[in-house]
């Protein structure tokens, strides 16, 4: 059968929760052919299966998605795009994919923890922006804050560890090189309690965004952010709540070490911008140089120029190391190294772990979704079961 009937009702659900329009859609489907598509191929009763292949090749819902006879209404609990109008980011269509994937998994994932009577309530309480930020960070630091560690892959599991205590649930996800449709996005927030992370090529930066969107759950503001802030004019550029944020963030991962930064003499050549010192405090608090010394700008201990000329310095470092790790790389490729390369996966956080377990354990998923969500392999399953 070349054709299949379809739900064009399903159709333009689709095109209203990503914000396209038919003609959109019909640029995407074009694209490469000799033979022009017209809309009454797309938007009739009846389409051609290889036409649909090729719209679900955008919205990745599988076919039977459109057949289906039941239709959809729009509801602010689908998406964050029928809640929402605004973003900190404009959006790729790659990053609406990864938003719309992950809407899914926590719809999932309330489902699960429903079933296996799991209670999942907030614990941690809530906050305004009339709240102080760094009294709030040293509050909640005292119940989140994890043992300190130097590895930062470590310390960034360790603080999704000890939110799932407090049953916050926090997603990574690792965005293929080979991704046409990369996701313009560091991370974001989803009402009650999911916190999504892209992964980064520096754990510092990853963990600075996770506890960034943690101030959006203490908020209990959803927000999709591209940047957090790291640049003095960036952070500038921001408005209440995202300063906010990153002022929680800062807080909650210096600690009682931001005494030495407020209190520090300004920074210039004389004292050579204070680099051993602040090289010193990001050893020990997983927070960035490039971070410690915009906070010493937006504190007024370094001059604009001054603050220019560092971060330049840091950047051309930053390239310097990228293009380094890039040749050992390509090194390791060509002399056959393969061991060294393995397929990444992302962090699962214990509360996703264990509410997945408990759904299988007891009979409400079978071993391929218990697979799927896991990320494992079936012959795995049993070390996953410990």
């Amino acid at each position: 059968m070349s054709t299949t009937n379809i739900n064009i009702n399903r159709l333009n659900h689709l095109l209203k929760l990503y914000k396209l329009s038919e003609k959109d859609l019909m640029t995407f489907l074009n694209q490469g052919r000799k033979k022009i598509l017209s809309e009454r191929d797309v938007f009739g009763n009846q389409i051609k299966i290889s036409i649909l292949k090729k719209v679900d090749s955008l919205f990745k819902k599988g076919l039977e998605y459109y057949i289906d006879p039941k239709d959809l209404k729009e509801s602010k609990e689908e998406s964050i795009f029928f809640r929402k109008d605004t973003f900190n980011a404009e959006l790729s269509f790659g990053a609406k994919q990864i938003i719309t994937h992950f809407e899914e998994e926590k719809i999932g994932f309330s489902a699960l923890s429903k079933l296996a009577d799991f209670k999942n309530e907030r614990t941690l309480p809530f906050y305004t922006l009339k709240n102080n930020p760094k009294k709030v960070a040293e509050e909640v630091r005292k119940q989140i804050y994890p043992a300190f560690n130097k590895d930062h892959k470590r310390f960034l599991k360790s603080i999704i560890t000890k939110l799932a205590d407090y049953n916050v649930l926090v997603f990574e996800f690792i965005e293929s090189w080979k991704k046409k449709e990369k996701a313009n996005i560091n991370g974001f927030y989803l009402s009650p309690n999911v916190i999504v992370l892209k992964r980064q090529k520096s754990y510092r930066r990853e963990i600075f965004t996770l506890i960034h969107e943690l101030g959006h759950y203490l908020l209990n503001v959803e927000e999709i952010d591209e940047k957090i802030g790291d640049d003095y004019s960036a952070y500038e550029s921001l408005d209440k709540i995202e300063k906010w944020c990153n002022d929680f963030a800062y807080h909650f991962l210096i600690g009682e070490m931001d005494n030495i930064i407020s209190n520090i003499e300004k920074a210039s050549a004389k004292n050579d911008y204070h680099h051993e010192l602040i090289k010193d405090i990001s050893n020990r608090t997983n927070l960035s140089e490039y971070a410690l010394f915009t906070r010493l700008r937006i504190n007024d201990k370094i001059s604009f120029n001054n603050y220019q000329a560092v971060r330049a310095a840091l950047e051309n470092r930053y390239l310097k190391d990228e293009e380094k790790l890039r040749k050992e790389s390509e090194k390791d490729i060509q002399e056959g190294s393969v061991s060294k390369i393995h397929t990444a996966k992302p962090i699962l956080s214990p509360l996703l772990v264990n509410t997945v377990q408990a759904a299988f354990i007891m009979g409400i998923i079978g071993e391929s979704e218990f697979c799927k969500r896991l990320n494992i392999k079936p012959e795995n399953i049993d070390k996953h079961l410990k």
